[in-house]
């Protein structure tokens, strides 16, 4: 992680590694957990590693451990929803690609070697649909008048 440059980077399948950016939002919240959070976990377990985030015992957090403390989000809220952690994904490219970033940019962001793997992902808002329909379809401006 480069918290100057505000980008992680992350490994994903295959051991392929990507940059991920992040705003001064997380960046905030990021240095605010290393001090207060994972710093002192470290310290208490006497565990020296790299990994950014970390289970109460300063180890790796893993898939499973991210799920789990989503779940206690979602208890401790009001959704009533079942919200996996894969659906942040989801989120994450429907957000980027609804709000105009690049299919392939997304597609990076992602870590798929494939631009129909990260199409699978997304999903087409009605508002967003409308929108593209109205604003490319040269026809939907024309009235149809009855011809005199």
């Amino acid at each position: 992680m480069d918290l100057n440059n505000q980008v992680f980077l992350v490994t994903g399948k295959g051991n392929k590694q990507r940059y991920i950016p992040f705003g001064d939002p997380a960046k905030a919240a990021i240095e605010a957990y290393l001090k207060y959070s994972r710093e002192p976990i470290m310290t208490k377990y006497h565990q020296k590693h790299d990994y950014l985030f970390v289970n109460h015992y300063g180890k790796p957090l893993t898939s499973r451990g991210i799920a789990y403390i989503l779940d206690g989000i979602i208890k401790a809220s009001s959704l009533t929803t079942n919200i996996h952690p894969h659906m942040l994904r989801h989120t994450f490219a429907t957000e980027m690609l609804n709000n105009g970033a690049d299919m392939r940019s997304v597609q990076e962001l992602l870590g798929h070697s494939s631009l129909s793997t990260t199409q699978i992902y997304t999903h087409v808002t009605k508002s967003h649909l409308m929108s593209d329909y109205q604003k490319y379809f040269p026809r939907n401006s024309q009235s149809l008048k009855p011809k005199k």
